[in-house]
């Protein structure tokens, strides 16, 4: 089992990959009718055997533990071949990968990597992250799941509840973070990271929840009580926090490998629906507001392949990308963004009969939605966006929009289209609404200076020539939007004279 798994590993990435696609094309589309996977919740596990017998998870295993190398480029290819037959299924391989294998790779000790990769390589194990709490979701850092280290056995007990943790009863590995305690016996600041085998036992699956998409994952509410061996503990570069942060922005920085693969999919049965589909005697294809929906679903698909090419010429798998915060915020709210108006899109110009869950686009918009939501919600994500920009302006005493993005590396290209519209004094005590609207422009002239990146290097001209006029125009309409100072208010109590039948003369 061994020899055979090690000769597909050392096959060339275009052949690895090639293989892969053919599998879950002959998966999805062949043996498989995919609507007749949403009759019962989960994944049948005769294809979870055949797509884990390609070795996807071993894109994200360093070679010294027989795995492909880890190298961003080829993680971030694996998971665009994925979602392009099933968002759901790529979505289960970023979790492995992202938020399980690379921090192990990272920080884990010797004897638990060499028993994690392993069991991954040739057992064909998987891994989840939990971190989100019942009370405490956006707000992590709160978390109540604590730790105490037992002297005498060299390990540590951790107690604590944890929700919506992807694969919740299927993960043969968890990755579970606690707080510590300190010497009058409360929780401390900093966050620990523990490598948890199911097969040991402590975690109660209390209740599996009925989410409204990704039917293929399940999630749930788990009561954990576990002891962890000391050696199980991820080893942190210098502080818990520090290093939750590299694990996350780095999950953030890779979601182009599942939103590109996904955008292509919406891409290409837009265009092939309406080339088929004729309406009033003309193709669909040949309506200006058809047009203007096609064009906007291939900028989203440029966009998004410029932030692989990011990606994976900028971020390694040794590069700590706790700092990174912009970059890691911008990709991930603005490709969601996108994702979910590109399902949108599609299911406008499919019409009714996209309106069902066994059609591509029914099953789309809502596979597509929690990306929105979770690894930090898209409002929050903004408004840190704009917070960190604050923050480097007012650190080099630069008070002009313009002129600071001008010389900031991520936006120095693309602010060059928006001089006259940027050119202004920030206020650096803009309500919350605003750090959001401001946040939103700022991703796109980041993903915009990405794109542009990716122009250079040979990708389609007129694909990147239509995207960046799309993403103009965007960019354009956001700073319309911040630039409006009239701001609507909550009327808490509104009353009976809102009732508009009061009004009406018999």
């Amino acid at each position: 089992m061994e020899i055979a798994e090690s000769k597909n590993i050392k096959k060339d990435i275009y052949t690895f990959i090639k293989d892969y696609r053919e599998t879950l094309s002959e998966l999805f589309n062949q043996r498989n009718v995919e609507n007749e996977l949403l009759v019962d919740r989960g994944l049948p596990p005769y294809i979870m055997r055949d797509v884990l017998e390609c070795n996807p998870l071993s894109t994200f295993i360093p070679t010294e533990f027989n795995g492909r190398g880890g190298h961003t480029s080829e993680a971030l290819s694996m998971l665009e071949t994925t979602s392009y037959q099933s968002l759901p299924l790529s979505l289960m391989m970023g979790i492995n990968g992202a938020l399980f294998l690379q921090p192990v790779a990272n920080y884990g000790q010797k004897e638990a990597q060499d028993s994690v990769f392993k069991r991954f390589l040739v057992k064909k194990n998987m891994g989840g992250l939990m971190i989100t709490e019942p009370d405490f979701g956006s707000d992590a850092l709160r978390m109540q799941t604590g730790f105490k280290y037992n002297e005498k056995k060299d390990s540590y007990n951790i107690q604590g509840l944890k929700h919506w943790a992807g694969l919740t009863g299927w993960a043969d590995f968890w990755l579970i973070t606690a707080r510590g305690y300190d010497k009058n016996d409360e929780l401390g600041r900093d966050i620990g990271f523990f490598i948890h085998d199911s097969s040991n036992g402590g975690i109660e699956v209390l209740e599996y929840y009925k989410n409204l998409g990704l039917y293929m994952l399940p999630y749930g509410k788990n009561k954990i009580d576990i002891e962890v061996p000391s050696e199980y503990r991820l080893e942190p570069q210098t502080t818990g926090v520090t290093m939750m942060l590299d694990i996350l922005h780095r999950s953030r920085l890779q979601f182009p490998g599942m939103s590109t693969g996904h955008l292509k999919r919406m891409m290409d049965e837009a265009l092939m629906h309406c080339r088929e589909r004729v309406v009033g005697g003309v193709s669909l294809f040949n309506y200006d507001q058809v047009k203007e929906r096609l064009a906007k679903l291939q900028s989203y698909f440029t966009v998004s392949s410029a932030m692989s090419y990011f990606t994976s010429t900028n971020v390694p798998l040794t590069q700590n990308t706790s700092r990174m915060d912009v970059a890691a915020n911008s990709i991930k709210s603005v490709v969601t963004d996108y994702m979910h108006e590109a399902s949108q899109s599609l299911m406008q110009l499919v019409g009714a009969k996209g309106y069902r869950l066994d059609h591509i686009a029914g099953r789309s918009l809502v596979d597509s939605r929690p990306f929105q939501i979770f690894e930090g919600s898209n409002d929050i994500l903004y408004q840190q966006i704009t917070e960190s920009v604050l923050k480097m302006m007012r650190k080099s005493k630069e008070n002009n929009l313009y002129s600071f993005l001008k010389s900031y590396e991520l936006t120095e290209n693309a602010v060059e289209y928006f001089k006259d519209t940027l050119d202004f004094t920030i206020d650096y005590q803009l309500p919350q609404r605003k750090l959001v609207q401001l946040g939103r422009a700022i991703g796109r002239i980041i993903s915009m200076e990405m794109t542009l990146k990716l122009g250079e290097t040979g990708f389609n001209s007129d694909m990147i020539s239509n995207s960046l006029k799309v993403i103009r125009q965007e960019i354009q309409s956001l700073i319309s939007a911040f630039s409006y100072n009239e701001s609507p208010i909550v009327l808490e109590e509104y009353g009976e004279d809102s009732s508009w039948l009061r009004y009406v003369k018999s």
